[in-house]
């Protein structure tokens, strides 16, 4: 059986590597925040910024990549898949969420994304065939009733903010198509490779970003100061760059289920940053949800330790 049609066992290597990747990744919402709250920033040019400090790291990958000894050329086919994943991850989904952020909370932000893993459940299912194991359902089980748990305190639906609606709306396409990209990507980078499929997945979501930040952007909020740009850096390298291979590496490693389960640690890891660098309040159902989710994708990573030994 194809290896990318089978349940795959949990390596330690992979299951941390997704794990640190997915807590980098949680700081996104974080610096994003912190931004439009000390800066007039809008969510596109902060998003070109994001892309335009990633850039070098990515061209530098491809061409470290595409010149390795034994290098094989992609088909048609895999260049398809790889720029249409490339714009339905880091495109697309990056742009609802910034977009959502500005009209809803971080928390409430959070809790919406991360459905995606269900939704990645559903797609390779549905689409791919793929079995789940009663060990996957199990940590989906925690790790969902932990999310949960954890924002009861933050889910405030606002009213009298007349975009609340329609930045939850974002935030949920979003979950969406961040879905339909871990799900394709574990298919495709067992077969090209991970470093070159987030190099060239990247890359297209980049020309992405800057032909429509050449339509609709403002040049002039990109002279506003240091301070944006140090915001584009921390949002570059911390939340972009060095997670996306990480996440990728693991997709090769353990597949595109557990990377989700893991990935659910996202939220948590939110909370906690939000309390330090934020300054809000942590309550005791999101210090039980904490609990839960860790629980969660500690099951999945000792069951799966335990059945290769």
């Amino acid at each position: 059986m194809p290896e990318p049609d089978r349940i795959k066992k949990i390596s330690l290597a992979g299951f941390v590597i997704t794990f640190l990747g997915a807590v980098l990744f949680s700081t996104k919402a974080i610096i994003v925040k912190s931004a439009f709250a000390k800066t007039e920033v809008d969510a596109l040019t902060l998003l070109t910024l994001r892309m335009v400090f990633s850039l070098p790291f990515y061209l530098l990958a491809a061409f470290l990549v595409s010149n390795k000894q034994g290098n094989v050329k992609l088909s048609a086919k895999q260049w398809l898949s790889i720029i249409l994943l490339g714009l339905f991850g880091y495109y697309l989904s990056s742009l609802f969420d910034f977009v959502g952020l500005q009209y809803i909370s971080a928390g409430l932000e959070r809790l919406i994304l991360f459905l995606y893993p269900t939704f990645v459940v559903f797609i390779n299912i549905g689409l791919f065939k793929q079995r789940i194991s009663p060990t996957q359902k199990l940590a989906l089980l925690l790790t969902y009733a932990g999310i949960g748990l954890a924002y009861i305190g933050e889910l405030r639906v606002d009213t009298h903010n007349p975009d609340f609606y329609w930045g939850s709306f974002l935030i949920f396409l979003c979950s969406i198509t961040y879905a339909v990209y871990i799900s394709g990507s574990g298919r495709i980078i067992p077969i090209v490779g991970g470093t070159k499929f987030t190099a060239y997945a990247m890359l297209a979501s980049t020309a992405g970003i800057f032909i429509h930040f050449m339509v609709q952007g403002s040049y002039t909020e990109l002279k506003t100061g240091a301070g944006l740009w140090g915001y584009g850096i921390l949002l570059a390298i911390l939340a972009t760059v060095i997670p996306s291979f990480m996440i990728s590496n693991g997709l090769k490693r353990i597949g595109s289920n557990n990377v989700a389960i893991i990935s659910s640690i996202g939220p948590v890891s939110t909370i906690v940053q939000a309390h330090f660098i934020l300054g809000e309040k942590i309550f005791i159902t999101q210090v039980i949800g904490t609990i839960l989710v860790i629980g969660g994708v500690l099951l999945i990573g000792w069951k799966s330790q335990t059945a290769e030994e």
